[in-house]
């Protein structure tokens, strides 16, 4: 069996070292075990001391002051911010420490906290130079109105607010449903007379409006007689009633047309967004419009695209009643070709639109409609003979007459719902599957 032995001058070396570090232990120990003091700027608190006071220090006279106030009772008084350790020596030779850390007087601050934000965990800490939010928050903008509410009275002061995760936006679905009725109504009423011989004359009465037959062949001879000449019309277009008497060589051709139309155009867009954002929907298609340039390629041709149909957006946002406030800009357009323009040889058309824009709030379920966007037209063509028009009675077979009527009328109904599960929302529907599910223990059937 081995030992270790150590020399007498080793132990001595040792000794000596563990005498030195002895003060700084018990120094250290002391600092762990001693009482610790918060106190505020410009306050103070009275210490008791029963062994009475022999004398008193402190680290830091300009953050915390000691003065004896008797016998056995000494007054620290809180001067600046900091931190100091305050020393009192008893009457037997005993010493007492006290570790006194000095912050701002944080109450008003905190009060006002409270009052601001009552459902919030916000709080308040301060260090020499600057103060601390901490604590959490519903929300980021919570946060920064808190930050800013202290930054306006103390400077340097900072946040470390925690900010709970923020809830799914919601999301609105539109149910949007245009409805475009056309209504035309067109009547016309003309004669054409035509003469292969009547009276000896060969001839055509026509108030040019529709068309009539156009004397194609004309036969006769010198010295000629009306017996011996012959005619022939070519017809284009025998309207709907033509009569001819060669007996009489006369004949006529009449229109006397009415005609109806109904037109109705529909579409159903369902759009879903985001709250506060905007939605937009194009059923239709665009045209192509050439664009003179200039600067130093003037004169060049460029091409811009322009849409039309039926347009429709949308911008949903949900107030804190659970009402739905949208702002939407429905549009109907078409193009109009009648009404176009010709430039540098390019045909350019027109579009006949109608549009509206509107705010409005709705509750979960409600629709609104747009009505009475009517445009009702007549267009009358009447075309006459000279003099023979106004002959009582015969002067209706010598006027022609062309009346359209067209009357259209847009309805735009819209009906907000939130997308979810509640009891409010509009759930999206899952599609049926085709075939049901396979069980097991099902034999094959060829």
């Amino acid at each position: 069996m081995s030992s270790l032995r150590l020399s007498p001058r080793l132990c001595v070396s040792a000794s000596k070292k563990a005498l030195a570090l002895l003060p700084v232990l018990l120094a250290s120990i002391a600092s762990a075990t001693s009482p610790e003091i918060l106190l505020q700027v410009g306050r103070g608190i009275a210490v008791d001391c029963p062994n009475g006071i022999s004398r008193v220090a402190t680290s830091s006279p300009e953050v915390v002051d000691a003065v004896v106030a008797g016998n056995q009772e000494v007054l620290f008084q809180a001067k600046a911010l900091g931190q100091a350790t305050l020393f009192i020596w008893s009457k037997q030779g005993e010493r007492t420490a006290y570790n006194v850390t000095v912050e701002p007087n944080l109450d008003p601050i905190r009060r006002l906290l409270r009052e601001t934000f009552p459902t919030e965990d916000i709080d308040i800490r301060a260090t020499r130079e600057s103060l601390s939010l901490i604590g959490k928050a519903s929300s980021q903008a919570v946060a920064d109105r808190a930050l800013a509410l202290i930054a306006a009275s103390v400077k340097g002061a900072v946040s470390n607010i925690s900010v709970a995760p923020p809830p799914a936006e919601k999301q609105i679905v539109l149910h949007v449903r245009f409805a475009e009725l056309n209504r035309t109504a067109v009547a016309e009423f003309g004669v054409n007379i035509l003469s292969t011989g009547t009276a000896n004359t060969i001839g055509r009465i026509t108030t040019g409006q529709f068309q009539s037959g156009s004397p194609a062949q004309l036969t006769g001879s010198i010295p000629g007689t009306a017996a011996g000449a012959t005619s022939t019309f070519a017809l284009s277009d025998v309207l709907n009633i033509f009569a001819f008497r060669p007996d009489l060589n006369l004949a006529a051709l009449i229109r006397d047309l009415e005609h109806r139309g109904l037109l109705q155009v529909l579409a159903e867009p369902n759009l879903v967004a985001t709250n506060g954002k905007e939605a937009s929907f194009l059923a239709g298609g665009e045209f192509p419009v050439p664009v003179a340039q200039g600067g130093s390629t003037a004169g060049a041709i460029s091409v811009q695209y322009h849409d039309y149909g039926i347009k429709l957006a949308f911008l949903p946002q949900v107030t804190s009643r659970d009402t739905i406030r949208l702002h939407v800009k429905p549009e109907v357009s078409s193009i109009d070709a009648a009404n176009g323009v010709t430039m540098s040889g390019f045909n350019i058309p027109a579009l006949s639109t109608r549009r509206m824009e509107t705010d409005i709030e709705l509750t979960v379920g409600q629709s609104f409609a747009i009505g009475g966007l009517i445009d009702d037209r007549v267009i009358q063509n009447l075309s006459t003979v000279p003099g023979l028009a106004h002959i009582p009675i015969l002067g209706a077979l010598f006027r022609s007459r062309s009346v359209t009527k067209s009357k259209t009328e847009l309805i735009v109904v819209v009906t907000p719902e939130l997308v979810g599960t509640g009891a409010n929302s509009w759930e999206i529907p899952m599609p049926v599957p085709f075939l049901p599910p396979a069980t097991k223990g099902t034999p094959d059937h060829d």
